[in-house]
Formats: C-alpha cells, structure tokens, sequence
C-alpha cells in the first residue's frame, strides 16, 4: 500500500474579520487533518475544520509562546512528514512579517510539499476600515510597510530610521505599538515632522475596532493614556487626514455592541454573520449541539414510509437536514417521497426544503406550531389524512396533539436530539466571563434553558433578545427579562428586532 503524501498550507487567515478569509483558505480548512493557528487568527475560522480534525494552538504573542518558532516548525514537518494534510493559519499574510518564509523553508529542507496562500493584511484592511485609504492621488502615491516589533534602541536595528523619516507618502507598522514613543522619537530625530498626522488601529476589521488619532509628537502619550495595547496597525501620513470624511466601519448601526450567540455552532453562521453586517462584535457561546436520535431504526423507518403519508410537516432546518440525509440513504431519487404534501415552520425550514427542489405546500404566517393547526384548519378537513411530524425529540407536543384533535392520524419522526454543548472550542464563555457583553440573543427555548444551566455570570446591564413568543416564554419561566422580541420569528426578525432597539425605535 502505498504511503500517503502529505502537504502543508502556509495560509493567510486574513486581518479579523471572517469574512476577509479567501476561498482557497475556506476552502483548504474545511479538508484539513491538522490546523496550526496563531493568536491573532479569528477562532471563527477553525468551526470550518472537519469534526475530526487536530487543532494545534500556536499562539505566539508578544513575550508569551506556547510555541516557539522552531516548534512550530518541527510540528508542521512532523505532522507533514506522517503523511497528513496541514493547514498552517497565520495572521494576516503569511509572508509579510509573519515568519511563513522560514516556515517554508523548513518544510523544503525536509522535501515536503508545501503550498502559499496569501491573506489580507491588516497593514491593507486595517487602514481601509478606518476610513484611511493608505494611497490617494493627492497625498501619497507610495506606501512602506514597516515592523515595529524590534527594540528601536538596540545598536544593531535593522531599520534606518533616518532613511525611513525621508521616505515619501504612507507608512504603516505592523505590531510594535508599546515601542511607539521611541519609535517616534527616532523618526522626529531623523527629520520626520512632528505634527506628523498618526492613526492607530486596533482590532482591525472587527466589531471589536479601535481608532486613535494624534500626531508623531503625541501620540505615544495618548496611546497610553487610552490604554491603547496591541494589537494595533500604525498609519502615518496625510492620508490619516481622510478618516473624517471616510470613516465608514465605525458608523454602522451595532458598531461596539458585543452580542452573544447561543445557536449550535453549526447553525450560528447566519445570526452571526448579519449582526457582523451591521457593526457588531459577535461572538458565539454555543449552548446546545445537536445528535442523532436515540432511536435511529425506528426514525429511518419512517423516513422509508414517509411516501405513504397525505403530509409531511418539518418544523425546523435541522429535522428538513436529518430527514433527507437518511431519505437519501434508502433512496436514490427524491421522487421516491411520493405524493406526500410538505408543511414547513418558518422560512429558514422553507428554504432547507427548497434546497432539496421540493415544493412547500404550507407555510404558516406564524413560526409556530400552533401556526400550522391553523392553516391546516383553514385548508380544509384533515379528517383521516395521514401526516408524518419530522420533529426533534423533547419538543412540544402541541402540534401532534391539536392535529389529532381534529382527526388526523399522526406519526412522529424524532430526527435529532438536542444536548447541552459541554466545550468551550472557541473561548467564548472565556470572553463572556472576562469581558463581559451588551446582549445576548436567544434563538430556542433550548438555548435559553441551557445558557441558564451553564451558570455563568450575568454581566451588568446585559440585555436579552429572543427570536419569538415561545422562546420569551421560556425566558421570563427561567427568570429572564425579555428586553427585545423579534416580530417575525426568524433570524432576520431577530436581527431587525436588535437593530431597530439599539436605534431607539
């Protein structure tokens, strides 16, 4: 048997913002055996990474390693070498400033095959989010990227600051922001003028961003004054000055907001990202995941019978999910589902069936289950229909219970079960506990039920949002105020529902 050849990905994770990763990047964690990331990667990135995958911690920060560089580098040869495919995730790019080119050069040395994948740096994006466009036709055609991250004072710099000083146009530093006042003093001595316009950027891209403005003589002082700590981009020039008209991140209606999510980690993407959209600092405290059902055989079975059925009601994405994967384990066309009519709760769960090419025949004004008995009476008699309920186990029973009410003879299909998400993957608790947050947004009563059992503390002033009635039910149960309620009982409803409340409407 011949032996399988590993690769290595040197891959840019971009500046922050998810949403800057490259497709090939996306692309390439979601095949990876091994992913080896940085501080400064958006753990975001790594729910991509197969369920499987070895998720290695790098993290190299200024004064703290828990790897050195030659460590990591003995790792990724390592991991490569056993024939497996490697994803090394660097902030930003991988070749600028990031050490990747020694990376690469000892995944050569030891005859690996490796492959670069650039990212966005923050030396780009920061700026750009900032409203700093780092060239401009009428303040600089000329742009240098430099690193503060050496000591300035030491003997043997690699860095001319004299020469740096005289440089034309735009200078951007990446990392050294607690050696700025020396940093700036060498650049003033080397001829740089004082009232130099200064920008820092911290936290670049994210809802967590930070802007300081000053000028080369003061804004060392300022930047301790403001407790301004790295991570941080530096943007010296004229063009510092745009920012007042162009500052377009910084403007958005949830900008600085810290909003918690508490959907699976497989379903918060969406929530996520539309509060990303508007401005928000977004990240996620999954409190439930979902399983298989405990009872698989009998679930399958009726997935094989669902043709024989008058209607066939999914009551949410993950059931639409679960059905049709086994559906599709039995049966190799869809059409096999028959003449059986499709009920569905929401449009999320609308839009799951769709995905399948299959028409939804009703869908109820309200996201609901009582919503359903309701078309379902103002369709006609469901007297003698026969009706399959794809629902997870522990809902409630209300919809089963009103449909046989009104004589219809009803099957259940429990295609998943819902349990407390016990891990903490991307130190979100951590984040809630240390830095606390503005909100939280409830998307079940199931999230609601298990954020409470996780006992952690309840920052002052957090506000609650809840995606409808029956999740606010279970929140003012569980002793919870409801501070938002989505109108529409979906994820652009909630959404709406936290824009329009921040905005004062």
């Amino acid at each position: 048997m011949t032996k399988k050849k590993g690769i290595c990905y040197l891959a840019g994770a971009g500046p922050g913002d998810p949403g800057l990763v490259t497709l090939r990047t996306r692309e390439l964690v979601e095949k990876a055996e091994v992913v080896v990331y940085d501080a400064l990667c958006n753990p975001e990135i790594l729910k991509w990474a197969p369920a499987g995958a070895e998720i290695i911690y790098a993290g190299k920060k200024a004064a703290a390693h828990t790897m050195t560089q030659e460590e990591i580098n003995r790792c990724l040869v390592e991991k490569t070498r056993a024939g497996l495919c490697v994803v090394r995730l660097k902030g930003g790019d991988p070749f600028l400033f990031g050490r990747g080119g020694e990376e690469a050069e000892a995944l050569q040395a030891a005859r690996l095959e490796f492959e670069v994948v650039p990212g966005v740096s923050s030396a780009l994006a920061g700026p750009a989010y900032a409203g700093i466009p780092i060239t401009h036709r009428d303040f600089a055609s000329q742009v240098t990227i430099f690193t503060g991250h050496e000591d300035p004072a030491k003997p043997d710099s690699a860095l001319d600051y004299a020469a740096l000083a005289r440089l034309p146009g735009t200078k951007v530093m990446l990392m050294g922001v607690e050696r700025l006042g020396k940093i700036a003093e060498n650049l003033m001595a080397g001829g740089a003028d004082p009232a130099l316009p200064v920008a820092l950027i911290r936290w670049a891209t994210t809802g967590r961003q930070q802007t300081l403005r000053g000028q080369l003589d003061d804004i060392a002082a300022k930047a301790l004054e403001n407790g301004f700590a790295a991570p941080a981009v530096a943007v010296f020039g004229e063009v510092v000055k745009l920012r007042e008209r162009l500052n377009w991140f910084e403007t958005r209606p949830l900008f600085g907001k810290r909003i918690v999510v508490t959907r699976t980690r497989k379903q918060a993407g969406a929530l996520s990202g539309s509060l990303r959209l508007l401005g928000a600092d977004v990240w996620e405290v999954p409190t439930i995941r979902t399983v298989p059902p405990e009872n698989i055989v009998e679930f399958g079975q009726l997935v094989q019978d669902s043709h024989g059925y008058d209607w066939i009601v999914f009551t949410s994405p993950n059931g639409v999910e679960a059905f049709f994967e086994m559906f599709f384990k039995l049966y190799d066309d869809s059409r096999e589902i028959g003449g059986a009519r499709i009920a569905a709760i929401g449009p999320a769960t609308a839009a799951a069936v769709k995905k399948f090419h299959l028409k939804v025949d009703l869908q109820p004004r309200e996201y609901v289950a009582e919503g359903i008995v309701k078309e379902f009476q103002k369709d006609g008699s469901v007297e003698n229909l026969r009706i399959l309920i794809v629902r997870p186990e522990s809902a409630r029973d209300i919809l089963p219970r009103e449909l046989t009410k009104l004589g219809a003879i009803v099957d259940e299909a429990f295609a998943y079960r819902t349990l407390p998400e016990t891990e903490d993957a991307f130190g979100g608790r951590e984040r809630l506990r240390e830095e606390g947050a503005d909100m939280v947004a409830f998307t079940s009563s199931s999230t609601v039920e298990n954020f409470v059992a996780l006992k952690l503390p309840w920052p002052p002033g957090m506000k609650t949002a809840s995606i409808g009635p029956v999740t606010s039910r279970t929140m003012r149960d569980l002793g919870l105020s409801v501070d938002v309620e989505a109108g529409a009982s979906d994820i652009p409803g909630l959404v709406e529902a936290i824009r329009r409340f921040y905005a004062g409407k």
